[in-house]
Parts: C-alpha cells; structure tokens; sequence
C-alpha cells in the first residue's frame, strides 16, 4: 500500500510552488535554492508522468492535471499538519518518567500500573525506583511521587511541590503471628521482633511506644533492621514480628488476609503525600492525566478501611 507515492518531500516543493506560481519564491519560503526547486519539480514530473507546469513569462502556471493534483496535495498536507498540531496540543501521545520510593513503586505503583495503561494506551511510562530523593534538576525525571515531612525544604524553588493527601502509619503483622499470639496492647509487641529502618526517620519505634506512655522498649533485644519499607513489610509479612508502615502500601496485603492491624494505634506523625515535578511541566496533559489517576486511586484506597485484626 503507498509503494507507487511521491516523496513526501517532493510533495511538499510542489505545494510551495504551486501555491506561489514561482520556483523562486518557494525556494524562499523552503531555504533552499530555486535550481533544487527546478530540479524536484522534474523528478516530480517524471515519478508520476505528469506535466505539472507551464512555464509563463516568469511564472510557473500549473496545467489541468497540475490543478487536481495540487487540490489533493493541499488537502493532504494539511490534514497531517492539522493532525500534528492536535497531537502536540492533546499531549498525551509520548513518555512520562517518574521517581519514588522502591516501597511505593513494588507494593503500591506496579500492581495498579495496568489500570493507567488501560486508560492511557498511548502514555509510556518509564519508573526510576529511589531511595533517596533524586536531584531532579540533573535528570531527565518529569514527576517525584515523595513521602514524608521534609519533603518541601527538598524542592528546588522551580519545582512546583503539591501536596495531595496523608496516612496514617501503623503496626502490622502477618495474619498467622496474630492468630498465635493475640496481641492486643502495646506492651504485648515487645514479646516478638520489632522490624525498622537502619536510618533515623520520623516514623520511628520510639516515637510510637513514647506516645503510649510506654518505655520498656529501650530494654527491648528482638530488632531486626533494614534499609527499606518494602523489606519490613516482606519480613512481617512472612511471620517476622510488627513493622510501622504508611496505610496506603498495606491496603491490598491486608484486603487478601495475609497482613493485619492488631492494634489500631496510630503514630503520632502522619506521612504526608507530594507531587513535585518542573514548573514548566504544569500545564503537560501526561503529567496532569498521570497525577490525577493517582490521586483518584490512592484516594480510593485511603478511604478503605485498611485496618483489620
């Protein structure tokens, strides 16, 4: 199909100088010399074996056949011209690379990726898992999804910083440790392993046995520590005592009866949820359709109540 069309390049000298009626005057609109423009015309001519012009004093007039193909050569031309402009306007054909933390991205992000996919075939995705926040100014990242309660002294001053929900963090367990032991205090985690970040953090042990009045955990043996939430949540989750973890990334483990909240207690510091990405970008119709679908997601997932013994 197509094997017997002009060059599109072709195509496009002779619906300059048609237009013009002058070989010179296409040559000064297409910045090339008005002999190329001679010399395209006649591989033109010769690839459809038809005379296109005449020549008329200095002008070049185009003949009977000229007419009707320069009418489907405009037509044509500007359909795909009119269809570029309403690609790059729509802006949801391309690619949009976003960062987060490793924990978001296994547990949360990728098992609800194909939900976008399906709504936004024509979005490329690309994911950069981090656990650090990454220097967005020397990256090719369009969008940070960002946790915590310095995410905003973190934004360089050009970034636009948008805030869109917080969790609650919690203690979790596997199903099967409650089942044994019955947990039912504060008190009673310190008789299991106690799973947490190796780096300070805000959502600490501490801070959750302090706010319960409750100290005997600085005599505690049973930690186990690691570099990240996702590890925690792996280690409970096959019977490995309590970790504290954000809501949103124990939804689903514990809507499949494999994780629990035995105690409903709170920490005391809530982790708040940012979207942060170039203030140029803010008006980008991949940006603004990816951020939406997220919010509408974690929203939905928010709202149920992931708490369950």
């Amino acid at each position: 199909m197509f094997k017997n069309l002009p060059n599109l390049k072709l195509l496009r000298t002779f619906e300059a100088a048609a237009r013009h009626q002058s070989y010179g005057l296409a040559a000064q609109e297409l910045c090339i010399s008005q002999a190329a423009v001679s010399q395209q015309m006649r591989m033109l001519e010769q690839a459809i074996g038809i005379t296109l012009f005449n020549r008329q004093n200095k002008n070049m007039v185009l003949t009977k056949h000229g007419k009707r193909f320069y009418t489907a050569t405009f037509n044509a031309l500007n359909t795909v011209q009119t269809a570029l402009n309403t690609l790059r306007e729509n802006d949801l054909f391309g690619s949009l690379t976003i960062t987060s933390t490793v924990a978001f991205t296994n547990l949360w992000l990728m098992p609800r990726l194909s939900k976008f996919a399906n709504l936004y075939p024509n979005i490329q995705i690309n994911v950069v898992p981090s656990p650090n926040f990454e220097d967005l100014a020397n990256s090719d990242i369009d969008l940070a999804i960002r946790f915590g309660q310095t995410v905003e002294q973190h934004t360089p001053k050009n970034y636009q910083c948008e805030q869109f929900g917080e969790d609650k963090v919690l203690p979790v367990c596997a199903v099967s440790l409650q089942q044994q032991h019955r947990f039912s205090k504060a008190n009673d985690l310190l008789s299991t392993w106690l799973v947490s970040l190796d780096k300070p953090n805000p959502y600490d042990w501490a801070k959750w046995f302090e706010s319960q009045g409750n100290l005997d955990y600085q005599t505690h043996n049973k930690w186990t520590y690691v570099p990240s939430t996702d590890m925690a949540i792996n280690a409970v989750l096959n019977g490995h005592g309590f970790t504290l973890a954000a809501e949103y990334l124990c939804k689903e483990l514990i809507a499949q009866n494999k994780l629990c909240v035995p105690l409903n207690i709170a920490h005391p510091n809530t982790v708040k949820r940012y979207f942060v990405y170039p203030t140029a970008l803010k008006s980008n119709q991949r940006l603004a359709a990816f951020t939406a679908w997220l919010k509408s997601e974690m929203n939905s997932t928010c709202n149920d109540n992931p708490a369950g013994t």
